[in-house]
Parts: C-alpha cells; structure tokens; sequence
C-alpha cells in the first residue's frame, strides 16, 4: 500500500523500489484506484473514472532525497536501462515507476510496446528522471525524457477497451473525457518542464 511505500521512501535507507504501475488494483479483480486514469473504466467505476491519476513520482519527488523515475521500456529502452543503472548506484531510496501494461486494459499484449509508446509520446506517461545527486552540481535534478505530446491522445485511448466501453456506453461523457485527457497531457508536461528548470540552493546545515 502507499502507506507503507511513503514509509520507506521517508527514510534515507539504500532501498531500490520497482512500481508496476497496471493502473488498476490487478491482485484483486481490476478494480479502480487512485491510478486509474481519467476516463477508464474499471471495477467500481463502470461509466468512467471521473477524476486523474495520481502523481506517484511526483510525490516522491517532494521529498528531495529520493531519486526517482518513471519508463516505459517500448517507448524507450535505453532510458529504461539508464534509469534502473542510476537508481542501482544512488545511496539511498529510489523508486521507478514504470508503465506496465495489463490485461485489464483490453488489448493484445503483443502490442503492449507499441502502446507504451503511444502513451509517452501523447503526453499520458511522461518519461523523466529526478537525482538528488544533480543538486550539490548546481543541477535541476528533474531531467525529462520526453517532449511535448506530439500524437493524439484519442489514438492511446481508443486502443484500450477500458476505454471505448465508455464511449460506446454515453458517447458525449466519452468525448468529454478524450477532452479532459488532452488538455491534461498538455498541462502536465508544461509543469514537468518548468520543474526541469529549477535549481535548488544547496545549505551546508554543519554546525
């Protein structure tokens, strides 16, 4: 659970953290959860998921000590790989989100790549990396991965039938959630990328 995730990411342990993130609580049926995204529909939200995703990484990020990323291997395996490498060598927590795709999310896992791709690069699953050790380098430490959205949101989503069950359910909430999933796209990589031009003071607190 988060609970105990925060716990651990709170302390200043060298504990390397992998999240799966399905978007779906996958160990217990597919039923909604906090990082469900807009708009899909799942256990106990049949007509839709009303609200966003929660910001996992960000959150992490918050703490300032813990080197974080999210990947996704089928848009870009290298950074993938230089993420885990990263995150292996840093003394102290770290955590990788990495985007994993689920039956729960209604296509053919063979394509589990190319939607992975399609994602990053539609903006839904931004790329990056947060490292601590930037900082003493007078360094942003939140690096970015990715560029702006550059294909359709509505191509990502009409792949998955977690969310063309809406669509075909109430077209009109469908083409409001293809909306709001754009204009969230949008907004988040213009705070991600103002986040990778901050610079942080580093303060010797030495007595």
């Amino acid at each position: 659970g988060y609970g105990g995730l925060d716990h651990v990411l709170a302390n200043r342990r060298d504990v390397n953290i992998l999240v799966l993130d399905t978007e779906v609580y996958s160990n217990t049926g597919g039923q909604q959860s906090k990082a469900t995204p807009l708009g899909a529909a799942a256990k106990f939200a049949a007509a839709g998921k009303p609200i966003g995703k929660k910001d996992l990484g960000l959150l992490a990020n918050m703490y300032g000590h813990v080197y974080v990323a999210r990947v996704a291997f089928g848009a870009k395996m290298a950074q993938t790989a230089q993420a885990f490498l990263e995150a292996e060598s840093y003394a102290g927590p770290s955590l990788i989100v990495a985007y994993s795709h689920c039956i729960a999310h209604g296509y053919d896992m063979a394509n589990g790549a190319s939607q992975q791709k399609l994602a990053v690069d539609s903006g839904v699953w931004p790329l990056y990396r947060f490292d601590p050790r930037r900082l003493v380098k007078g360094e942003p430490p939140l690096h970015l991965d990715y560029g702006p959205p550059k294909a359709r949101v509505a191509d990502y989503l009409r792949n998955e039938s977690r969310f063309r069950m809406v669509e075909r359910a109430d077209p009109a909430q469908y083409k409001k959630f293809v909306a709001e999933s754009t204009a969230a796209a949008q907004r988040r990589y213009a705070v991600y990328s103002q986040l990778a031009g901050i610079t942080v003071p580093v303060i010797d607190a030495t007595p």
